[in-house]
């Protein structure tokens, strides 16, 4: 009903003064309504949604000289419209309590008031925590079971004959780069063998199908759990279009519903640019390859001996480094390409919005974070070549190779330096910023309402995908947590994480940021859909970790096949893996160009020693490497996740479902009185 008033206002008056009494009222409406009408957070939504479509009013008016004029100060007078957070004792009452029980560092292991979050801040903001402590809730037992796996890799860690073979091994392996670089002995790198091994054993495969087994779990407990305070709120039947045309028949009554007409033409140039957006980040991951190997030829051709013995491991890290300062500039550019293809959609409302504007920036976000690490993962020291063949950049720069022990290692690596930066370099920032934009707002004296109105308006500021770049972080967490699970067990480290990062978030949101407008809803949204994705995806990305990128076929085959325990004869006096670094080296003859020494080195291959062919060996892992991810990704997906929807839905009450239908029941008695 506000909204018509304006209408009458231009059409009764001249246009310069309609203009000026059109500005004092929308003052008046943005400055004192919610202070005098809206004491509780269901009017917020109401007091935004008004002053978001006031300036349209104007716009619709025939015969109005000044709309235009009046379209733009209206905009600029929105501009500063914040809820404020201590706009009455009562709120000041309920925002003291959630600083005293929320927001604050001493609460870290107590449970959260969601109830009262929702009565705050809305169900949207309420879902965002009901999910993150449900996610941190069940890390438990996640980083129960990891912090086991990493306590059997380190009971075996010194009685492991493999270690053991590096260590006291006389093998010279084959130089490094192609000029200043010399022969190496296997033994130098026992400190890289013990880490390798570590993080590369027989309890990593039972982890790696453990974590798949735990993301289904998550998401079906979840949908139960959200479905709980859902019924709770009376919330489970909302739906946001049909708020949407109420809003507009409220608004007129003869209004027609907006007809969204769907062009063929803009979804194909979104596709495409989309599409591009995604070659140009693969070629990102390029130049850091590039990067990479041209940083290990400089590092080992220099004259510092330690960067010279370790150059491999040191363009890693300086990789690492690179690619996290990638990731922070393509952030800021993903997002303004990802906000431009959505005003070129067109989309019907503002939550079509928002699903297209999540969908393109998680595909952006994802393929920065994880093209480098597929690389590393599943291409890295499988594309180098061999000695007197060696896969060259522009026929000049070797390819990085693997170390004897696996790649596992170069994977972790690069996992802990873009996860650690993330974390810490990302949250200290917010919590600086926000600290110093809270303490200048403090600055204001004088009139009491008039300083709560100021230190309102200084604080940090929020729009409507404020909250969605808290769920990108977490989501982002997520995939970190469950794709490369087999080569980093970071459901510990992620686990701390949360638990800082939700009290962080909370005195963010009551202390040093404007206050949210509320908004109504009963899911996440389309977070669902990316979870679930992401689930498939980690199923697919950790059985190809076992089967391809570790070294756990090999030693199976060699255990059973080739190893002193083969075909089922038993060693007594020695260990069934004895001798498994010795078969996986290859020999390197004296007159290929790229040796320059006086003996027959090695290298990491199954070759033979004629014609560097591969040898039946080879071809025998890579058969076993094929059945055991197909055999993997069969038994995950359709035997262990379907066995555990079916063991959630056994187990969970249906409680939810009572109270839907005895809402929906009472609901029913009311209509037909």
């Amino acid at each position: 009903m506000c909204l018509t008033h304006p209408v009458i206002i231009c059409g009764c008056v001249s246009p310069r003064l309609s203009m000026r009494i059109a500005i004092i009222v929308c003052l008046f409406f943005v400055l004192f309504i919610p202070m005098i009408v809206f004491h509780c957070m269901p009017g917020l939504p109401v007091v935004s949604e008004c002053i978001l479509m006031w300036p349209c009013a104007f716009v619709v008016v025939e015969h109005c000289v000044g709309c235009v004029r009046i379209y733009a100060r209206l905009s600029m007078a929105v501009g500063v419209c914040v809820p404020l957070t201590e706009c009455s004792g009562f709120q000041k009452k309920k925002q003291r309590e959630l600083r005293q029980s929320w927001a604050r560092w001493t609460a870290c292991f107590q449970g959260q008031p969601i109830t009262a979050v929702r009565n705050y801040f809305g169900e949207k903001v309420a879902l965002y925590y009901l999910w993150l402590g449900w996610y941190t809730y069940l890390l438990i037992p996640a980083a129960a079971v990891g912090l086991v796996v990493f306590l059997y890799g380190l009971a075996f860690f010194n009685s492991s004959p493999l270690i053991k073979e590096v260590c006291e091994s006389k093998a010279v392996m084959c130089p490094l780069c192609d000029k200043r670089c010399q022969v190496w002995q296997l033994s130098d790198t026992c400190t890289y063998t013990k880490l390798s091994l570590l993080l590369d054993n027989g309890g990593t495969v039972f982890f790696a199908m453990f974590m798949a087994v735990w993301a289904t779990l998550f998401l079906e407990f979840w949908k139960r759990h959200r479905a709980s305070y859902v019924c709770e709120w009376k919330v489970s039947d909302w739906n946001e279009e049909e708020d949407d045309l109420i809003l507009g028949i409220v608004n007129n009554p003869d209004a027609e519903p907006k007809q969204y007409k769907h062009s063929y033409l803009r979804s194909t140039l979104v596709l495409i640019c989309v599409t591009l957006m995604i070659l140009v980040i693969i070629g990102l991951t390029h130049a850091l390859v590039v990067f990479r190997v041209m940083a290990a030829v400089m590092m080992a051709e220099g004259s510092w001996k330690l960067l010279s013995d370790h150059s491999n491991l040191g363009s890693m890290v300086l990789g690492a480094f690179l690619h996290y300062v990638v990731i922070t500039v393509m952030t800021r550019i993903n997002r303004i390409v990802a906000r431009k293809l959505c005003d070129i959609e067109e989309t019907r409302s503002f939550s079509a919005t928002e699903k297209s504007f999540t969908v393109k920036m998680f595909t952006f976000q994802f393929f920065t974070y994880f093209s480098s690490l597929f690389y590393v993962a599943f291409f890295l020291g499988r594309i180098n070549g061999h000695p007197g063949r060696y896969s060259r950049i522009a026929g000049k720069w070797r390819l990085e190779e693997c170390h004897p022990s696996g790649c596992l290692t170069d994977l972790f690596i690069q996992m802990a330096i873009i996860m650690t930066l993330k974390q810490t370099i990302s949250n200290v920032f917010e919590v600086r910023v926000g600290v110093l934009v809270c303490r200048s707002s403090q600055m204001y004296g004088g009139n009491c309402k008039l300083r709560d109105w100021f230190r309102n308006y200084r604080l940090d500021d929020v729009n409507s995908f404020s909250l969605f770049n808290e769920f990108l972080e977490m989501v982002i967490q997520f995939s970190f947590t469950t794709i490369f699970v087999a080569a980093f067990p970071l459901a510990l480290l992620a686990l701390i994480n949360n638990i800082i990062e939700i009290r962080l978030d909370a005195i963010k949101m009551v202390t040093l940021e404007r206050r949210i407008v509320p908004k109504k809803t009963n899911d996440i949204g389309i977070w669902t859909e990316v979870l679930e994705a992401i689930g498939v995806m980690a199923v697919i990305a950790n059985g190809l970790v076992i089967g391809v990128s570790s070294d756990f076929i090999p030693r199976i085959v060699y255990h059973y096949r080739y190893g002193p325990c083969a075909n089922g004869s038993t060693a007594a006096d020695s260990d069934c893996m004895a001798g498994y670094i010795n078969n996986t080296l290859s020999i390197a003859h004296m007159a290929d160009p790229d040796i320059r020494n006086e003996f027959l080195p090695d290298y990491k291959d199954y070759r033979s020693d004629g014609d560097y062919s591969f040898t039946p060996q080879f071809w025998l892992i890579l058969a076993v490497r094929f059945a055991f991810v197909i055999l993997f990704e069969v038994s995950q997906k359709q035997e262990m996740l379907i066995l555990s929807c079916f063991f959630v839905c056994f187990l969970a009450p249906m409680q939810v479902k009572n109270v839907r239908l005895l809402d929906k029941f009472n609901q029913l008695k009311q209509e037909n009185r």
